[in-house]
């Protein structure tokens, strides 16, 4: 537990921090809630340049305090605003660090986010522990983004902590983060719908499905796309003035390349197309921030190149990957009665009508938003909107099922500021009623305050599903899966391991490609069953041993692993 909050902390003050002082030298004077995002952004660029220099994460660790304390020093008495900033975000930070701290109450452990809903941070770990040897690994080869991961080894580094404490203090940190970047969007707002608002857009009922299965990376580019969207409407509202005021954007869009490769470009690079259509910024300012980009990716391009034929991107590729069927669309509005993104309407506890009077209440909610904001030309926000709508509608037509969740995913935040800020604005007067019109003083917060409650609710829910598994990881299961190929593999485990941490389908995902049976240590006798000829027992590490003389028979055992390998490998 200290581990994991020990890197929730060191992530958001750092991120508070970098991110701060890279808009007061941009010229901002005042704070902003771009700040989270953007410092997120320069870690990932940060960590990533660093970690393979010697010291393996070392280094990283190292300059990311040193730059932290120099952003500290430098914004010491020069930003405006920043106590009024510490009041409003910090109920917002303390309740968002306390939903993204449901799943480890609920399963009553800290340990890797997912196990059983998503093998994928198997080979997340993997490819961190590679980093923090300074070995390769299959994913850096194939031009995989670390920025992530480097991260999470400058955390192991820097904190002592280990990996899996590191990967999970990530994505809380992501969450925290998020509700923060939000708060941009409300911040004129009276408390309760400035917090409830920037909650429920940093925890949109998708984004928490996906935290519930450890996809830090998916988490990141949905707050890298909303991050971008509200900089671009920074820049035509609060820094008009500042030749650097696209320079924010252009950062956040360093950081999705870093986490998300060229794909992340699709989301950030089409909306801030369209948005220039509209706006048609100054083109000084925008070559400064074409150039800052540039420079700043210009290292990761032979990387990006590589990562082209990675196998997401083959159309009969990953398929359903982990999911069951098509994930529908209207669950990025948020009422979802369902502790389980991936299943249908009516599969689980919930009738199937309540689904269906969540999404029509939402999507009523959504175009209101939709005018609304047209009205208030908030060309940024639409921008976004489009731009998500055209990806999901190409990966839905063109891709798998697989790569439009994400897209549903990586949208989701947009589409609950856009049913949310409207309205929450028309009550406290901020958007004044059409003239010759009722002001809706009276209709419009029992609304808002219902879908508040009603998707609040979906995102708990979520949460609250979500298995948390082992609590340590060895890349030792990795290089015996080599070891042993088709087996058959008796893997001996603690019954904590198996029965608490969700650890048989971590440990079957380990092995895969051959026979596996997981025992537990009060189930496992002095010889092993028939038919076995490797045994792996869990101790301070994992140990191997061949059986010389197996005894001839069939393994009574399932065949675990293959069954996991069919969810393919890290996306």
């Amino acid at each position: 537990m200290i581990g994991t909050y020990a890197a929730v902390v060191a992530v958001c003050v750092s991120a508070l921090a970098l991110g701060q002082a890279a808009i007061c030298l941009c010229g901002g004077r005042r704070w902003s809630w771009l700040a989270p995002v953007v410092g997120l952004a320069l870690l990932c660029a940060v960590c990533w340049g660093t970690v393979r220099l010697p010291g393996d994460g070392v280094v990283s660790a190292v300059l990311v305090l040193v730059l932290t304390v120099a952003a500290v020093a430098y914004l010491w008495g020069r930003v405006e605003g920043a106590g009024e900033a510490l009041a409003v975000g910090w109920p917002v930070a303390l309740v968002a660090l306390l939903a993204a701290s449901l799943p480890f109450a609920v399963e009553g452990h800290f340990g890797i986010l997912g196990t059983s809903f998503n093998p994928d941070m198997s080979q997340h770990l993997l490819a961190a522990d590679r980093l923090a040897e300074g070995h390769p690994s299959q994913l850096l080869n194939q031009g995989y983004p670390l920025g992530p991961h480097s991260i999470v080894v400058a955390l192991s580094k820097g904190l002592g902590v280990g990996l899996v404490q590191g990967f999970s203090g990530l994505t809380v940190a992501v969450a925290v983060l998020a509700c923060l970047t939000a708060l941009a969007a409300f911040a004129d707002l009276p408390f309760l719908p400035r917090t409830a608002g920037a909650l429920l857009v940093g925890l949109a009922y998708v984004v928490a499905s996906y935290f519930a299965q450890g996809a830090f990376k998916e988490t990141m580019q949905a707050l890298f796309l909303l991050g971008f969207v509200l900089a671009l409407r920074e820049a035509d509202r609060r820094w008009a003035d500042l030749p650097l005021r696209f320079v924010p954007a252009a950062l956040i869009a360093v950081g999705s390349v870093y986490t998300y490769s060229f794909p992340g470009l699709i989301w950030l690079g089409g909306a801030a197309v369209l948005w220039a259509l509209v706006a048609r910024p100054s083109l000084r300012a925008l070559g400064l921030a074409l150039l800052a980009f540039f420079v700043l990716v210009a290292p990761e391009l032979g990387r990006m190149i590589d990562f082209h034929s990675f196998e997401t991107f083959d159309p009969n590729g990953p398929g359903l990957g982990n999911l069951f069927g098509q994930i529908s669309p209207f669950e990025a509005l948020g009422v979802w009665p369902s502790g389980d993104f991936r299943l249908a309407p009516g599969d689980g506890a919930v009738p199937a009508a309540a689904y269906y009077l969540g999404i029509a209440f939402g999507l009523a909610l959504f175009v209101y938003g939709i005018v609304q904001l047209w009205r208030r030309r908030e060309a940024a926000i639409l921008a976004g909107l489009t731009a998500a709508a055209l990806a999901y509608a190409a990966a839905r037509l063109g891709g798998t099922p697989y790569t439009a969740a994400k897209a549903i995913e990586i949208a989701s935040p947009l589409v609950a500021l856009a049913v949310l800020l409207p309205p929450l604005g028309r009550v406290v007067g901020l958007i004044p009623a059409e003239r010759g019109k009722v002001p809706p003083q009276r209709l419009l917060p029992v609304t808002a305050g219902v879908f508040i409650a009603a998707a609040g609710a979906c995102s708990l829910l979520a949460l609250a599903n979500a298995p948390v598994g082992p609590t340590s990881f060895s890349s030792k299961l990795s290089d015996y899966r080599k070891v042993v190929g088709e087996g058959p593999t008796l893997v001996v485990a603690s019954p904590q391991l198996i029965a608490e941490q969700h650890g048989s389908p971590f440990l079957s995902w380990e092995l895969r490609g051959g026979r596996v049976c997981i025992q537990s240590t009060e189930e496992a006798g002095g010889k092993p069953p028939a038919g076995v000829r490797f045994v792996i027992r869990e101790g301070e590490d994992w140990t191997l041993r061949k059986v010389v003389h197996p005894t001839p028979g069939k393994t009574p055992c399932p065949l675990i692993a293959e069954r996991q390998a069919r969810q393919g490998p890290a996306r």
